[in-house]
C-alpha cells in the first residue's frame, strides 16, 4: 500500500512539472518579438570622397550605395533610372560642394563646356568683380560665399566745400570668389584681396559698375541669419533739411538710405 502510495506522489509531481514547463513555453512564444518587415532597397549615386567647386568627376570620385528605397529623392540618381552613369559623368564639373557619401544631383553639376565660376552662377546671374582693400572687406574677414552689403563712398565739393557721401547700393549679395579663391581653404581665417566678385542679376551689374566708375565700394559683412533674405536693391530718395549754424540756415539734401559727412 505504502508502494502505492509514494507511486502516485511521483506520478502526480511529474504531470505538475511536465505542466509548469509547457505553460512557460507557451507564455514565452505568446509574447516573443515579431521580426520585422525586410526594408526594400535601392542604389544611389554618392560621392566617394569630398568634392569641391570646379572639379571635374571621374569614376574614381563616384560610388554606388544602397539606400532606403523609400527615402530617395527624386533628384537623386538612381541604378534603377541611369545604370551608366558612371561613365556618363565622366568630365562633368561640379557646382557646389560634396561631402563624401552625400547623393550626387544634377542641380549641383554642370555639365556645359564652362570655366569654374561660370558652373557656380545660377541661371540669370551675372559675376562682377569690384575692387576691394582690406579696410574695404571687413578687415579682410569676407570670404567666398559670404552675403554683404554693396556701399557707395562718393566725394564731392560743392561751393568750395568738401563732401562725403555714403549709401547702401545692394543688400545681401553674394560674393562668389576673392581674388581668385572660390572655396574658402581649410583653417584659413581671412583673405585679405584685391578684387571681390559678387554674384547680381543683370540690372544689378549695370548699378555697380555705374557706382564704381563714380566712387569706390566697400563691403559690409552680414550675419549668418540673413541668408534667407532675398537680396534687393537699395530705394534712393532724399529730403531738403533746413540746419541753423551760428545764426545762418543752410539747407542740406539728406539720403534716405545713406548719411552724409560734412
Amino acid at each position: 500500500m505504502l508502494r502505492v502510495i509514494v507511486l502516485l506522489i511521483a506520478i502526480g509531481a511529474g504531470g505538475m512539472a511536465g505542466w509548469l514547463v509547457l505553460s512557460s513555453r507557451s507564455r514565452e512564444a505568446a509574447v516573443a518579438p515579431v521580426a520585422p518587415a525586410a526594408q526594400t532597397m535601392a542604389e544611389v549615386l554618392v560621392a566617394a570622397g569630398d568634392l569641391v567647386q570646379g572639379q571635374a568627376l571621374d569614376e574614381k570620385n563616384l560610388r554606388w550605395q544602397r539606400w532606403p528605397k523609400d527615402a530617395v529623392d527624386s533628384g537623386f540618381i538612381s541604378r534603377e533610372a541611369k545604370p551608366d552613369a558612371l561613365t556618363s559623368l565622366n568630365g562633368v564639373l561640379v557646382r557646389s560642394h560634396f561631402v563624401a557619401g552625400e547623393p550626387i544631383r544634377e542641380e549641383k553639376l554642370s555639365r556645359g563646356p564652362a570655366g569654374m565660376l561660370a558652373t557656380m552662377l545660377p541661371p540669370g546671374k551675372r559675376a562682377v568683380a569690384i575692387r576691394v582693400s582690406a579696410e574695404s572687406t571687413a578687415g579682410g574677414f569676407i570670404l567666398p560665399n559670404d552675403r554683404v552689403d554693396v556701399i557707395q563712398n562718393v566725394s564731392s565739393s560743392e561751393g568750395g566745400k568738401p563732401e562725403n557721401r555714403s549709401r547702401t547700393l545692394l543688400r545681401n549679395v553674394r560674393v562668389l570668389a576673392v581674388d581668385q579663391k572660390a572655396e574658402e581653404a581649410k583653417g584659413q581665417l581671412a583673405t585679405v584681396g584685391k578684387t571681390a566678385t559678387l554674384e547680381v542679376s543683370p540690372a544689378e551689374a549695370e548699378s555697380i559698375t555705374a557706382a564704381q566708375a563714380a566712387g569706390t565700394l566697400s563691403l559690409a559683412l552680414r550675419s549668418i541669419a540673413d541668408l534667407d533674405e532675398k537680396p534687393i536693391v537699395a530705394q534712393e530718395s532724399s529730403v531738403n533739411v533746413r540746419v541753423f549754424r551760428a545764426g545762418k540756415s543752410e539747407d542740406v539734401k539728406v539720403r534716405s538710405e545713406g548719411t552724409i559727412i560734412q
